[in-house]
């Protein structure tokens, strides 16, 4: 049966050293969690990988962090920011300690559908390139604006700037990505020649 606890009473006795409560969390946030690092990597197995770290993270820093509001997710979307972000350090130091860490719970597989998963993948490629072109500050607004059901509020208390801050970013970066994704796409399927190739 499903813990009811709210995530901020889960997480007060994780700190205290409940594993089970810490299992709640993961339960109920582990696909919003793996769904965010994809959309920043763009790669299925690497997002497996920092949700896995996240959570670790999240459980090695339980006495030290605690959630802002009820909910956790702010926070874990928080170290996914940070996670994600360093990431090619990250998982280098954490690899051993993931390998002796037992799955918590049996997930399915992100997408059965392997055609589904070449397309997703495709287009979260030419999505990462748009942003990739951001500056880091604005790129991380559009993210968490965008891929989590976080407020704008709640946006600015994860990076820790003012709420007029959030809204200008996001604002200015829409522009440009929508300047970024219109350009790629053009350069990935360039209209037809005029003549037949190769003048046959």
């Amino acid at each position: 049966m499903a813990d009811a606890r709210a995530d901020r009473d889960l997480w007060a006795s994780g700190a205290g050293g409940d594993a089970d409560a810490f299992g709640e969390l993961f339960r109920r946030h582990a696909r919003a969690i793996y769904n965010f690092c994809f959309r920043r990597t763009g790669a299925w197995s690497t997002a497996e990988d920092l949700a896995s770290v996240v959570f670790l993270e999240a459980w090695r820093r339980r006495r030290s962090l605690m959630p802002y509001g009820t909910s956790a997710l702010p926070l874990l979307y928080g170290i996914a920011l940070r996670v994600t972000h360093n990431h090619r350090r990250s998982l280098r130091r954490y690899q051993a300690a993931l390998d002796r860490v037992p799955p918590t719970v049996d997930e399915p597989d992100p997408a059965d559908d392997v055609s589904e998963r070449i397309d997703a993948a495709r287009r979260m490629l030419l999505l990462r390139q748009a942003l990739d072109l951001l500056p880091r500050r604005d790129r991380e607004v559009v993210e968490l604006c965008s891929w989590t059901e976080l407020s704008q509020r709640q946006v600015a208390e994860v990076l820790g700037v003012p709420l007029g801050t959030v809204k200008s970013r996001l604002a200015r970066a829409q522009q440009r990505l929508a300047r970024y994704l219109t350009d790629l796409a053009a350069l990935a399927d360039p209209p037809p020649a005029d003549s037949p190739q190769g003048g046959r």
